[in-house]
């Protein structure tokens, strides 16, 4: 089993070999590159998308972002990314469609051994993020963890197990608070009410 089969299959590891730290430093490059993009050179952010994830990427991504190799990352169309995020991908990272992602949330997929007589090695566990999910600032999302579609994750959340799909779950560790509800279609915060007149007058606008 090679290097890259060990971390694939969440057994220990140490990424000094097999091409890895080189694979990183082309990565840190194409990451500088990005993060120096502005508002007048979105073609040339668009492009460095489909270079850094190793496909086309249809996703609005805020610089700066910050990754340790981008290819281990898949990013459906119509996510939106703030600025500040950080992807430890040494292993996949899966997000669906329309994910938005408050600023500095954290996706680690690598963890290390509890005890210091073996810190020095790492395993990786894969995470997902299923479509229409909203990620809250300051989360934080733990290796291995899948959070089911439409969910909503409370700002500063440390996610360390599963979130099932249509729930909103807050806090450290993240639990889950309560479903989406019919509530949630006529409200938008707190008694703030949605009606079809104010969202007539939000689109005249547009």
């Amino acid at each position: 089993m090679t290097m890259r089969e060990r971390i694939a299959n969440g057994k220990l590891f140490t990424d000094y070999c097999e091409g890895l730290p080189e694979d990183r430093a082309n990565a840190k490059r194409r990451m500088i590159a990005f993060n120096a993009t502005g508002p007048d050179t979105l073609e040339e952010r668009a492009r460095l998308m489909n270079v850094i994830f190793g496909r086309e990427t249809k996703a609005w991504i805020e610089p700066p972002f910050y990754f340790c190799y981008g290819t281990n990352i898949e990013i459906g169309d119509g996510s939106y990314i703030n600025f500040n995020c950080n992807f430890v991908d040494d292993t996949k990272i899966v997000i669906g469609k329309n994910v938005m992602f408050g600023p500095a949330v954290t996706i680690a997929t690598v963890g290390h051994p509890i005890h210091p007589a073996y810190r020095e090695y790492m395993y990786a566990e894969p995470v997902k993020i299923e479509n229409n999910c909203w990620i809250g600032a300051g989360s934080v999302i733990c290796p291995g963890v899948t959070i089911g579609e439409n969910s909503v994750i409370g700002a500063g959340s440390v996610v360390t197990k599963d979130i099932p799909a249509n729930t909103v779950a807050v806090g450290n560790p993240c639990r889950v608070l309560r479903h989406i509800n019919e509530h949630d279609m006529k409200y938008y915060y707190k008694d703030r009410e949605i009606t079809q007149a104010d969202l007539e007058a939000e689109a005249k606008l547009r």
